[in-house]
């Protein structure tokens, strides 16, 4: 039984390594940067010398899994390809054996494992030496992002009671997001052309790009309810902030190494407190001037 065990835990790991395998060399064709491209196919005749080590063990052929290597082609077309290979991995780890198995694995021939463990080492160190053009401006997309949730999400929250009428909340969240998405994206340019780069537009763009986005998401809810759901509107779009917040968090901790929980506590502690902050204002604004809408 120890046995079967044994050489099912292999061709598990095996199957693994030849999966991983095609996903890199898939991932390499749609790869411009010729450094970039080449690691990548390091990577992957590392993956395959990891087949190798499992293959003398069992002495059988193993196929990819092709379902699994389609999705992660797509992940990559759609989020990169440093955040498909990294969350790839994890992949990997999160379906790998118990350690009571590998330590099975590990009396039947140390050996074996001694030179898979050098081998996975030496792999972190080529994925380390990945560059994605893209990752170089998760400085400005944070930018974006955050000042996005931070004055889209206090105005809309404002404008809610203040205003209480959806076309009017979304009429005025429009207006305040695209100019605060040119005053961004304006200022980001300026800042990274004073700390001499260059690629300064591409930078500017980046942080616009990703502050326009998050605006037409948190005014959706404005634009697609009846005129006078301004309260449900403004539930959803708090939770658009933390479901936006979430996920932007979960790519940079997986595409960046980041602590996920540190991050999306402190994003989504000073949004919401500020949109609270904001809220009360339009109430109190509203009460004080006696505006009635």
């Amino acid at each position: 039984m120890e046995n079967k065990t044994i050489l099912e835990t292999t061709k598990h790991l095996q199957q693994g390594e030849i999966t991983e395998k095609k996903i890199l060399l898939q991932i390499s064709k749609t790869v411009k940067d010729e450094k970039n491209r080449s690691t990548l196919i390091k990577m992957a005749e590392e993956e395959q010398k990891h087949y190798d080590i499992w293959k003398s063990f069992t002495k059988v052929n193993m196929k990819p899994k092709m379902i699994t290597v389609f999705i992660f082609a797509l992940i990559a077309r759609i989020l990169g390809y440093t955040f498909a290979i990294k969350r790839m991995e994890r992949w990997q780890n999160e379906y790998n054996v118990d350690s009571k198995t590998l330590k099975m694995l590990e009396n039947e021939n140390s050996q074996l494992i001694s030179i898979f463990e050098d081998e996975i080492q030496h792999e972190k160190e080529l994925m380390n030496m990945l560059d994605e053009e893209r990752l170089k401006y998760i400085g400005s997309m944070i930018l974006g992002l955050n000042d996005a949730l931070v004055e889209m999400a206090g105005s809309l929250a404002g404008y809610s009671f203040a205003l209480a009428s959806n076309k009017l909340i979304a009429l005025a969240g429009l207006i305040t997001g695209i100019s605060a998405t040119l005053s961004m994206a304006s200022s980001e340019f300026l800042s990274a052309r004073s700390d001499g780069e260059e690629n300064a537009f591409r930078s500017a763009s980046y942080t616009g790009i990703t502050y326009l986005f998050t605006v037409i998401l948190l005014i959706l809810p404005y634009l697609l309810l009846p005129d006078k759901m301004f309260g449900t509107a403004l539930v959803i779009m708090m939770i658009t902030v933390v479901v936006i917040i979430a996920a932007f968090n979960y790519y940079i901790s997986v595409a960046k190494d980041y602590s996920f929980k540190k991050r999306f506590f402190e994003m989504a502690g000073i949004s919401i407190s500020v949109a609270l902050l904001s809220f009360l204002i339009g109430l109190l604004v509203k009460e004080f001037l006696g505006v009635d809408l």
